[in-house]
């Protein structure tokens, strides 16, 4: 279940208001717009009840029906300014209502993005795609809704207390004090039922992981006939929504009867009253505007903005909570920072402690489950700064396992893994890729978008000159990095470095090509390649393996050739029993197994 939303209400707030002023801050003008058209609506509120009364008084009491029949054309047309003034309220609406949406899809995803790098081995984030899909679109809909109506109840109550006032200000000291009595028994009802909004959007998010989890594992959960046990686990799961849906509605229908409080009350206060007004000096046609305010405009106003508030503002609150960052985590012995402030990092890659290992393994045990053969048993590795270290062996030994739980992708079963003097796999709270390494697979990352966005994605260089040639300026960088690699001609055929990449274009070895330029200006100090080079041909391999060696920083490489590991500083051979670290020329006397590759890898050549 995610960790989001399990605070109180009043936490809730405190997380999504500022959020929500620094938004309505940025659109100002769209809010000056819609207050402005929603002004000229009111108009048609105030002439709606105060047209009736003169029509009364002035008009057909006082045995002058076209002075009547003239202040109800005059309402009449207050309504039509009323609709002409609705097609402004929804432009304005519109600029709301469309940029919060697309901030909220923008923030899912980078969530989601920092979720899978800080923990690439956990489950598909399931819950993300409710964020994406539905969540944002309840937010969108909650939100057009409650400004929509909020909007509408605040006009229309300025039109209509402003028109009791210019009838007979009596009337307000009628009105009002059933008003505020309804509209606080349903606020009592928005805190729990806020509460049970929020356990059932935890609820959904948690079975839609849990059921992401087994969908992945399906087949051998039928292989395996545990689907007995897969079913016990989502149960309890769907159980748990149908009661917090039936709580939901049991709330809803309290809500209903404070509506009902809101909206009846006036209207008889002010019918109970009448004989004491009439009395009192005030007309019947006073006293029909103020019926006339209650029953066309003000209680149909508020009965929609309560509405409003009580299913699509707590809605709203729940959801958008949602979509804040999480704080993180206070560091013990760390001073905090001042509120908003984030400590300066210096450029360029991430510095490890004195004296650190550039990677450390110690006593590492790992399985792929439970009662498997360990692929790795206790292996102890020390990686030096600045060193180049080969990785060989036969398929399936381990190689690739080593490369991911130095890239924290794997959590050892035994031992430790060192990355620069800290834990490997960071802790949950981790935003962002790593500083500390970069690994390139096998399979080259290559996206949709240009040359220079392709080869500078890890790098995140910017132009500091704005004079291509100045060595200073990110074009200037990714040019060495292009020349040291090889790269000139593949960008050139591409058409520069602001030319578009199809990935599906690309060759295999031309997209591994690309992928380790950008490897090449990462700022990481510790490079992983797990067979990243195994499409090139020979002499683009050695150019850009010794380009990558000459970097500064660590460079450990799973070997394919047997010049890659002649290239290297020292060679790690894993055999399943044991692993042997050494130089390439003393290992062939230390490993049968490496002396064994070395032959076969020989003999491929010469064939």
């Amino acid at each position: 279940m995610t960790g989001m939303g399990t605070g109180t209400e009043t936490e809730a707030w405190r997380r999504v208001a500022p959020e929500g002023r620094r938004f309505l801050r940025g659109h100002k003008s769209a809010l000056a717009r819609l207050a402005a058209w929603s002004l000229v609506e009111s108009a048609h509120t105030f002439l709606g009840g105060y047209g009736v009364a003169r029509a009364l008084d002035d008009g057909f009491l006082a045995g002058r029906t076209g002075t009547g029949l003239a202040w109800l054309a005059a309402a009449a047309a207050g309504a039509l300014l009323g609709g002409f003034a609705l097609r402004g309220v929804f432009a304005g609406l519109a600029d709301l209502v469309e940029p919060l949406r697309d901030g909220l899809v923008r923030r899912a995803v980078r969530q989601a993005l920092d979720r899978a790098v800080a923990d690439p081995v956990r489950a598909p984030d399931a819950g993300a795609v409710s964020r994406l899909t539905q969540q944002t679109e309840m937010a969108r809909d909650s939100f057009a809704g409650l400004v929509l109506t909020v909007r509408s109840f605040v006009f229309t109550a300025v039109g209509a207390f402003a028109g009791m006032a210019a009838l007979a200000p009596v009337l307000l000291l009628v009105v009002l004090p059933p008003l505020l009595l309804g509209v606080a028994a349903f606020l009592a009802t928005l805190r729990p039922m806020a509460a049970v909004q929020r356990r059932s959007l935890d609820t959904d998010e948690a079975l839609a992981d849990r059921l992401g989890e087994l969908g992945e594992g399906l087949r051998d959960v039928v292989a395996c006939g545990g689907q007995t046990a897969a079913r016990a686990r989502v149960e309890p799961m769907i159980a748990a929504q149908e009661r917090l849906a039936r709580r939901l509605a049991r709330w809803a229908a309290l809500r209903t009867l404070a509506l009902g409080t809101a909206g009846r009350l006036p209207v008889i206060a002010l019918l109970v009253a009448a004989p004491w007004l009439l009395a009192h000096g005030i007309t019947a046609g006073a006293l029909a505007g103020g019926l006339t305010y209650l029953v066309q405009a003000l209680l149909p106003a508020l009965n929609s903005a309560m509405t409003a508030l009580g299913s699509a503002g707590t809605r709203l609150l729940v959801v958008l909570e949602r979509f804040c960052d999480p704080a993180p985590p206070p560091t013990p012995g760390v001073p905090d920072t001042a509120a908003g402030e984030a400590k300066p990092q210096p450029a360029g890659r991430a510095v490890p402690p004195a004296a650190a290992a550039a990677a450390e393994l110690r006593g590492v045990t790992f399985a792929y489950g439970r009662g498997a053969a360990p692929v790795l048993d206790a292996l102890d590795l020390v990686v030096r700064p600045g060193e180049h270290l080969a990785v060989v062996g036969p398929s399936g030994i381990g190689k690739s396992t080593l490369t991911a739980l130095l890239a924290g992708m794997l959590p050892p079963d035994a031992g430790t893994v060192l990355v620069a003097g800290s834990a490997a796999r960071r802790t949950p709270d981790a935003r962002g890729p790593d500083p500390r390494r970069t690994l390139l697979p096998q399979q080259a990352y290559v996206f949709t978008g240009t040359v220079r966005e392709n080869l500078t994605h890890l790098s995140h260089l910017s132009p500091l000159s704005a004079d291509p040639g100045d060595p200073r300026s990110g074009d200037a960088r990714v040019w060495r990095a292009v020349a040291a690699l090889g790269l000139d001609g593949l960008v050139e055929r591409l058409g520069g470095l602001d030319a578009e990449v199809r990935p599906r274009l690309l060759s295999r070895g031309e997209s591994q090509h690309l992928a380790l330029a950008a490897a090449y200006l990462s700022p990481a100090p510790l490079l992983l390649l797990d067979e990243a080079t195994c499409h090139l041909d020979p002499r683009t391999e050695e150019r850009a393996e010794r380009a990558l060696a000459a970097r500064p920083g660590t460079l450990v490489v799973v070997a394919h050739r047997v010049s890659s590991a002649a290239r290297a500083d020292r060679v790690l051979v894993l055999d399943g029993t044991r692993a042997v670290c050494g130089t390439h020329a003393e290992l062939p006397a230390r490993s049968t197994l490496y002396r064994d590759l070395v032959g076969k890898w020989n003999g491929t050549a010469d064939g």
